[in-house]
């Protein structure tokens, strides 16, 4: 079985992936997620409350549409604490990861693999979110326009930080409330 804590350490930061990665289109789709991406107050809030030191490896591809409406998400949540600690992993790359992180059978990205700090592997999330996915099957099924012409307007990418929030504070909450931490924390 695939160490991925060890790949976390091996994965490089965000701008380096895309540094490394990305095409001048690719970058100017990720820094319009990115640009996008305001955290509320409550938001913040929230993510300064968090205890434990949180790695993240995320699988992605620089190309990669749903990679590029999410990974910078990722990235508003690290610049908020320092206990989210985001490496990132090209899936081209590192055949070896993506066939271990397999969705349904394929070859999907963005999918991120939430570790505690000493390693263990708590969480995997990832491809796209229950919001994108209602979405998506909502467009499918003809109740809704495949895009709003005013990114602005569109509800769907605050609810995708909002899922994307809501799992980084499930596993937080894990790690939080985890006995053998409490004990290592003496909390």
């Amino acid at each position: 079985m695939l160490n991925l804590f060890d790949k976390w350490s091996a994965g490089i930061s965000y701008q380096n992936f895309l540094g490394k990665y990305a095409s001048p289109s690719d970058n100017a789709r990720w820094q319009f997620t990115l640009n996008q991406t305001v955290l509320t107050p409550e938001h913040h809030r929230l993510l300064k409350s968090f205890k434990r030191r949180m790695p993240i490896l995320c699988l992605a591809g620089a190309w990669c549409g749903d990679c590029a409406r999410q990974c910078p998400i990722l990235e508003r949540f690290a610049e908020v604490t320092p206990l989210i600690e985001t490496r990132y992993l090209d899936r081209d790359a590192h055949a070896d990861v993506q066939r271990e992180l397999r969705i349904n059978g394929g070859d999907r990205v963005p999918v991120v693999v939430f570790f505690s700090e000493d390693g263990y592997e708590v969480a995997r999330y990832g491809e796209r979110t229950l919001s994108q996915y209602r979405h998506l099957a909502q467009v499918a099924d003809g109740a809704a326009r495949p895009a709003n012409p005013n990114p602005a307007a569109d509800p769907v990418p605050k609810q995708i930080v909002q899922d994307w929030l809501d799992e980084f504070e499930r596993v937080q909450l894990l790690l939080r409330l985890s006995p053998r931490l409490r004990q290592i924390h003496g909390d």
